[in-house]
Formats: C-alpha cells, sequence, structure tokens
C-alpha cells in the first residue's frame, strides 16, 4: 500500500517520474488464504512448491531446532508476505538476503524481504528456528503430543504451525524433504520413503524423508521416539513402513494385528477408488493418550486407544481411504469436509459388505432408523457444518448416506464408476461439495442436486418419501444391526481431536 500525496500536478509528476510504474503494484500478501472457517489459516501471495526441513529434536528436553528452506512462486507484487508458524524465529533469508521479521496474531510471521518480490517470480525463504513445541499454545491448544520418549505431530486442521513455517492450508500443497536429527537408539518417521540414516558424531543419527507428491501442510508429520519398525513391499513394489512405540502395553497386539493389514486393505481400495497414488504405504503408533486417527499422507496416526477392545481393520479402511479422499483430493475449503469423511466412512461400509458383516445398505437403514426426527443429527449440514461441527458424527455417517442414496438413485455401475474415476480427474488437486456433485451428473446423466440437497444441506431428517425413493428404512423402523457396527462406531471418535 502507498499513501496518496496531495502536491501540485507538475510536483505531482515529477514525483511518479522518479518511482517505476510497477513501484505502485506492490502491495503485501493478504494474511490468510480466504477461508470463512479459519481466517488465519494460511496466506495469499504466493504458492509454495517444496519444503525441506532440517531438523534436531531432543526427547529429554523437547527442543525443536530447525532450518526451513521453502521454495516458492509469487502470484502478485509482493512486498512482504506471512507465514503459519508460533515457534521462535532467529533468522530469515529470502532470496540470500536477510530479511525483516515480525509477528502478529497467533500464528502470523510477517517477513519483508530486502527487495519487492515480482509477480511470477521464483523465491527461496529460508527460517532458521528453535523452541520447545509442547510449550506453544494458540487459542489454549497444542497439536503437539508429548511421549514418553518425543514427541508427535499430528493433527487437524493445523499442525504445521507447531514444528516448521508454512503456508498452513490444503489449497497450497507442495513436496517435502524431511531430515531429522535424534538421539542414537531413537528413530524420527515421517512422510514417503525413507532415503536413509547416517551418524552424527557419535550419539545422533539423522534420518531423512522424502514426501514426492503435492502434500497438505497438515498432512505432514513428524514422530520421534523408539519404535519397532516392520518393513515390506506391496506386490507392485510399493515399500509399507509400520512403526509401533515399544511401550504401547496391552494395545500392541492389536494394534499390529490391524496395521499389518495396511497393504491388504491398499490392494482392495485400489480397486474400488483406482490407483494408489503415492510413494509409500504404512502408519505409525506412538504412545499417545489421544483417542484419534489422522490420515497423514502415506502414513497414517494411530492412537493406541483405537485398539483397546481388540483389533480393527475398520479403522485402517478409513484412514487409507483417505489416501485418494482427502489427501490426493483435498478440499478447496474445510467447509467441504465431506468430500473427505464421508467417503472414508463409506469406505468403511464398503469394507464391512466385502467381508459379509453387513451391506452398505443394511448399514444405511441401521443408521437412519437409529437417529429419530428431533435428534440433533439432523441439524448438521454435512457439505457446510460450520467449524464447530467439522468432525460431528452428522458428517461422517449422514455423510455417508448422502453417498448410499446416490447409489441407490443412480445404480452401481455409475456409482463405481464416479468413485474410481473422481480421484483420478482430480489426482493431486483440491475440490469443492459442488465440483463432486457436478461431476457425479456428469458421470451418471442424471440431474442429482436435489439429492444432494435433501441429504447434504437440509437441517432436517429425509421424509418417507424421500426415505423410499433412497430405499432407506423409514423412521423408527425395527433395523437389525449388523454384524460391523460395533467395528465401525469404535471409530466415530477417529477425528475426534
Amino acid at each position: 500500500m502507498h499513501r496518496r500525496l496531495i502536491v501540485p500536478s507538475v510536483l505531482a509528476a515529477s514525483f511518479l517520474l522518479a518511482i517505476p510504474a510497477s513501484a505502485a503494484t506492490y502491495s503485501p500478501g493478504a494474511p490468510g488464504i480466504g477461508d470463512p472457517y479459519y481466517p488465519a489459516s494460511g496466506n495469499g501471495g504466493y504458492d509454495v512448491s517444496h519444503y525441506d526441513l532440517r531438523l534436531k529434536y531432543q526427547p529429554k528436553t523437547d527442543l525443536l531446532e530447525g532450518t526451513a528452506t521453502i521454495l516458492a512462486t509469487t502470484k502478485q507484487d509482493l512486498s512482504r508476505f506471512n507465514l503459519d508458524f508460533g515457534l521462535k524465529v532467529s533468522e530469515i533469508r529470502v532470496n540470500g538476503k536477510k530479511a525483516a521479521f515480525t509477528t502478529s496474531g497467533t500464528q502470523e510471521l510477517e517477513i519483508t524481504p530486502a527487495a519487492a518480490l515480482p509477480k511470477g517470480s521464483a523465491v527461496t525463504v529460508v527460517v532458521r528456528y528453535a523452541g520447545k513445541p509442547s510449550e506453544l499454545e494458540i487459542n489454549g491448544f497444542t497439536a503437539w503430543h508429548r511421549t514418553p520418549d518425543g514427541g508427535v505431530a499430528a493433527q487437524e486442521p493445523d499442525s504445521a504451525v507447531w514444528w516448521f513455517p508454512s503456508n498452513d492450508h490444503p489449497l497450497d500443497k507442495a513436496t517435502y524433504d524431511v531430515s531429522v536429527q535424534v538421539p542414537n537408539g531413537t528413530q524420527a518417521i515421517s512422510n514417503g520413503v525413507l532415503q536413509g540414516t547416517r551418524p552424527v558424531g557419535s550419539d545422533w543419527t539423522r534420518y531423512s524423508w522424502r514426501s514426492n507428491k503435492p502434500q497438505a501442510s497438515y498432512l505432514a508429520t513428524l514422530a520421534v521416539g523408539k519404535f519397532d519398525i516392520t518393513t515390506d513391499k506391496t506386490a507392485t513394489g510399493l515399500p509399507v513402513l509400520n512403526a509401533y512405540s515399544k511401550d504401547l502395553g496391552d494395545n500392541a497386539g492389536a494394534a499390529r494385528a490391524s496395521i499389518e493389514r495396511t497393504g491388504e486393505v491398499a490392494e482392495w481400495l485400489e480397486e474400488v477408488f483406482g490407483p494408489y497414488p503415492f510413494n509409500a504405504l504404512g502408519g505409525y503408533v506412538p504412545n499417545v493418550p489421544s483417542g484419534y486417527a489422522l490420515e497423514t499422507q502415506t502414513r497414517p496416526f494411530y492412537s493406541p486407544r483405537q485398539f483397546a477392545n481388540g483389533s480393527n481393520v475398520s479403522v485402517v479402511v478409513h484412514e487409507l481411504a483417505h489416501q485418494w479422499y482427502g489427501d490426493s483430493v483435498s478440499v478447496d475449503g474445510w467447509k467441504d469436509i465431506w468430500v473427505n469423511e464421508g467417503f472414508a466412512r463409506y469406505s468403511q461400509w464398503l469394507w464391512s459388505e466385502r467381508e459379509g458383516e453387513g451391506t452398505a445398505q443394511e448399514l444405511a437403514d441401521y443408521v437412519y432408523a437409529s437417529h429419530p426426527a428431533d435428534d440433533e443429527f439432523w441439524t448438521v449440514k454435512p457439505g457446510d457444518p460450520g467449524p464447530e461441527n467439522q468432525f460431528h458424527l452428522a458428517v461422517y455417517d449422514r455423510g455417508a448416506l448422502a453417498l448410499q442414496a446416490l447409489r441407490n438413485e443412480i445404480g452401481d455401475e455409475s456409482f463405481f464408476k464416479i468413485l474410481k474415476g473422481w480421484p483420478s480427474e482430480h489426482a493431486y488437486g483440491n475440490a469443492k461439495v459442488g465440483d463432486f456433485v457436478k461431476y457425479a451428473e456428469r458421470v451418471s446423466g442424471k440431474p442429482l442436486a436435489a439429492l444432494f440437497d435433501t441429504w447434504l444441506y437440509q437441517a432436517a431428517k429425509p421424509g418417507s418419501p424421500a426415505a423410499r425413493s433412497a430405499e432407506v428404512a423409514p423412521s423408527g423402523a425395527d433395523v437389525a444391526r449388523p454384524k460391523s457396527w460395533k467395528k465401525i462406531a469404535a471409530t466415530n471418535s477417529v477425528h475426534d481431536h
């Protein structure tokens, strides 16, 4: 921004001649990317292509030291720009030159480069920082888990702020190299493929990971601790790496019995959703007290409590389904959460169908009959639930009901063609709920706006005519509980962050 000068016209003209014409176009990038649910998330003015994170973490003290190198391209003439970050920064360089910086709000790191940045230019930003992530609270909340032997970053919709500077919104995806130095006897787990390990002096080891496909910042993960690690390859040669804290206690067996089926589940999901979109598979279970799981890209995070009642492959199905629906095709804005969660839940219904423990129709009947018309469940709109209800059960179960209604309306051939075609058409991109509705109409050749409006946007239980057209059991019907229901319901807290 620039201040208007009130001067005689001749003097004004001389001022204009002295200033390059383009200078008037330089302005700060927006402090948010424009998400109405989370106005502070993300930033405007640039697009990141790659993060290179070189970290050192000491589990005993929770001290994280880091150098983040960020490669980006400007989308406007920038006088300054923001990153989202919460730890203490010691130095920032932009294109090799020291930059001025300050902080504002809860997570804004404001950077003023030595020279303004023209639109369309390549930019390299180097940020040096250090801090204890567990001591950082934003609005009374922390996304960093301390464990008996280390720390873990895994949270939604925000986690990057606690361990690396970023453009923290799914609209700006990037590739990642994450290299972490940890004490000997401790491992560092992250996304993608382990590129290698090497000793650093006599007391430390460095682990280097690479995630080579576009990845949202909240899907980047880091876990430092003492793990038992298993490795394998799928029939197509995809590396599989699973990690389990050594102190999971009674949950250890059930966790392994579930997560070691990751390769099998992924092969089945390829039949439903098409080719697996990334370069690695796996999962990890750190010793954390939380109860949720998260679709961290290529390597989902699972809380031990997910396996407190025994093995549960259904939660593995849910998080792996997100690799297509949520990770490869990500939300355009957080109000579009149904394009993640409705499909991940429905994949659990399809797994139940595959295992002979209840068809998707039987599960839909049971869900519909279980919630009377005055249940709050029906007041939540999965197509735009609001930030307070982003992870409400209705987004999952009512969201899956919408897909069963769609399946019944257009038939299995078109339905499964849509499930497989959508991740291919929007691979590594972002999408709105409305984009899916248009896609389903195009593939099926049927008008579907009314159907989706009924199931995703109306704050009321669909009446019996709508229920009959969707072949869902009427309210109050005595519907048998499918055998798979207990395992599926055990994952209701899967994203209870």
